[in-house]
Parts: structure tokens; sequence; C-alpha cells
């Protein structure tokens, strides 16, 4: 059953990329007292990912933040390498938190999953978009082969 508002945030443990490498980080701590705006998406370095959805949020961050979120996640079914590399390559810098799901148990436990193994993808999570209030999902858009509804441009929508 995919997670929907009102739900609270499945407790599991990510990982984000720090100078000293892989470093681990719950989702209680990411969540826990915070106004989140996490998105998630199919795959770091793919297609659509990289060109529009990861640089809108990047782009709007600032314009996101005074919306009253404190912190913007992207989260995906990678290792903390690969976020990390990404997350570089795509100038990300401290607008958007970086978080590998590299087992996909963020995935499973929100009903977010997206089986991609008979294109040689294996599992990834669906693209999705959340606003989490101190760990409770105040709202919560999944794109099903688009990102429009999950873009940076209609989280700023449905936050005004």
């Amino acid at each position: 059953m995919t997670i929907s508002t009102g739900d609270t945030i499945p407790s599991v443990d990510l990982a984000t990329m720090s100078a000293e490498g892989p470093s681990g980080v719950s989702t209680d701590d990411i969540f826990k007292g915070k106004k989140v705006a996490i998105f998630g998406v199919p795959g770091a370095f793919t297609p659509t990912c990289s060109a529009k959805h990861l640089p809108g949020f990047v782009q709007h961050a600032d314009a996101i933040k005074a919306k009253g979120i404190d912190t913007i996640a992207c989260i995906s079914v990678n290792d903390a390498f690969v976020m990390g590399a990404w997350g570089q390559d795509q100038n990300v810098g401290d607008k958007v938190m970086m978080l590998a799901d590299g087992s996909a148990k963020f995935a499973e436990a929100a009903g977010l999953v997206l089986d991609l193994t008979d294109k040689g993808l294996g599992v990834r999570n669906q693209r999705f978009s959340m606003v989490v209030d101190d760990g409770v999902v105040q709202s919560i858009n999944v794109d099903e082969g688009g990102f429009e509804k999950t873009s940076a441009e209609q989280m700023l929508s449905d936050l005004s």
C-alpha cells in the first residue's frame, strides 16, 4: 500500500555522502521537528531526473524554502557514492540533501517501489514528491510516466 496523506514516514536508515565518505542518517533524524519537501526519482544520472527533475528543485530551492520548508531532499535507490557524484554534477551544494536508499528500504516501506528488472534496472522508487511535517505526510504526488506532478514548480504551487 502506498503511503498517503496523514501517514507517518517509515523509520529506515539511509545514507548521504560527506567529505569523509558515506554517512548514515535515519528518516527519524531527517523529518523530526522539520517541514521537509522530499522527492524521489527512479535513478541518478537518468535523462529526465538529470535534465529536469533535480535541476528544478535546485533552481527553486530558495522559493520553496521561503514557503516554510526547512529541508529539500532527493531520494533514489542508488548508493551514497552515486548520489554524492550526481549532486556534485548537478551543482546541488547545500540546496538539496541527496539521500541514498541503496537497498530500497524506504521505497519498500513507503509502498513506492518501481520494478524495472525487465529493463535491466532492478528495483527503483517511483517518481514522487511529498511535503512532510514532523514526520507526517501533508501531501503526496506520484507520477506515472512524466514528472510534471512531482516537479518543483508543482510543489511551489501546492505550497501556496
